[in-house]
Formats: structure tokens, sequence, C-alpha cells
């Protein structure tokens, strides 16, 4: 995961970036000593960056809740800086720890300061509506999850998780045939992935099709056997039995 958010942390050409790429590479490799450097940094001044790399460090020892606030601090710090998209990054950061960390009502609280200036485009903005999805079904709130799903799809087709969760918000809601479509687009993005496969299973059994989904389940099975979706994949073809 650091990875990911260093890929996405290329916030401006700032003196401070440099210091900040080799503070998030610490941070990956030892989270501890980025803590101390990051803590330093920030007493001298580091602004934004110091605490993203905090955050970073915080999330490379899966301490989600430090990590929100850590993020949380370096997007106001932005703010305070006039550097709205890099805050707006920053936001989205904050919403993924307490996602993580199980907080979704936090999680949307931060994911809708990220979206509300409008400064995220293309990716960065998709990305950020999947999440905030993400957050509102956690919450029960479908309708707004839908919404933010539909946003996805349209900024972030190539995404197949986009897809997924897209497919399993329809089958919930009853929309069988939406849930069928979605999921073979999910499919023809990542035919390989044990999730993707356990949901076909899932929207086949409903549909009737019980063959199609002992394959799609014996297809999860075999993409990742100790994953929670094949496990959950081999408990659902267990129960529907053999034909």
């Amino acid at each position: 995961m650091i990875l990911a958010l260093l890929a996405a942390a290329a916030l401006s050409n700032s003196p401070s970036q440099a210091r900040f790429e080799s503070c998030a590479t610490l941070a990956n490799n030892d989270p501890a000593r980025a803590l101390d450097e990051a803590s330093a940094w920030a007493i001298a001044g580091g602004g934004g960056y110091a605490r993203q790399c905090t955050g970073l460090a915080y999330v490379a020892q899966n301490r989600w809740k430090p990590a929100a606030a850590a993020f949380e601090q370096a997007a106001r710090k932005f703010e305070a800086e006039q550097d709205g998209r890099a805050a707006a990054r920053l936001w989205v950061q904050a919403g993924n720890a307490e996602l993580a960390g199980g907080d979704a009502k936090q999680a949307r609280s931060h994911l809708d300061a990220a979206l509300s200036a409008g400064l995220l485009q293309g990716t960065d903005a998709g990305e950020a509506h999947l999440d905030r999805a993400r957050a509102a079904y956690a919450l029960g709130d479908g309708k707004a999850a839908r919404a933010d799903l539909d946003a996805a799809l349209k900024l972030v087709p190539a995404d197949p998780l986009a897809w997924l969760l897209s497919a399993t918000a329809a089958r919930r809601d009853g929309d069988l045939a939406r849930a069928q479509a979605d999921i073979e687009e999910a499919l023809k993005r990542s035919p390989d992935d044990a999730s993707v496969a356990l949901e076909a299973g899932n929207i086949a059994v409903m549909s009737g099709a019980d063959d199609a989904a002992r394959t799609a389940w014996a297809a999860a099975i075999k993409a990742a056997p100790s994953s929670s979706a094949g496990k959950a994949a081999a408990e659902s073809l267990a129960r529907l039995g053999k034909k």
C-alpha cells in the first residue's frame, strides 16, 4: 500500500518533494525510523509533506487511525498553503486509512472533503468516487453508493474493481440483469481474480443458474484457495452441493 500511495503523491515540484520521496521510501522499509524522521521534519517546518510521511509510516504498521489523523493534518497544511489539489489527494488518503480501519462514517467525511472542491480529475476523481461508494455501502446508504459507483464507472471504466462493486451492489438491490452485465465487464478486465469469480457465482446462483455458479466458484477456489474470496467460494460450493 505504501508504494501505491507514493505513486499517487507526486504533488508538486517543490524543494520538499525529494525529501518526501526519501522519507516515503524509508517508511516502506523502516517505518519506526521514518516516524522519527518525519516528526523531526514536522517540528522543523516540514508542513504537509512531513505529515504525509508520518501517515505513510503508520500505514506500513497497519495503524489506521493515526495514519488517517496524519493525512488529515497534511491535507489541512496543504490547504493553508493554497495547494488544493494536493490537499484533495491527502483527504483521499485519509479516507482510505479510515476505510482500512473500519470507520466508514469518518471515511465518507474525508472523501466528501476530497471531492467537494472539484479539483480531482480523471482517474483521481474516479477512484475517490469508488472509495466513497464503499463507505456509503458500509453505512447502508445504497442510493448514495450507486451514484458514486456510476460516477466511477464513467471516470475509470478500465478498473475491474469498479465493475465488481457495481455488480455486487446491483445484486444486493435485486437488479440481476445489471449485476450480470457488470460482472461480465469485471471478468473481461480481471479474469483470474478470485473476488470477481466469487461474485459471478453469487449472481449466477441468484439467477437460478446453478451450474454456472459451480463453475465460477470453482474458478475462484483455483485462483486463490487461501484467500477470503476462495474460502467463501468453497463454502458456497459446499452448500450448493454437487450436481
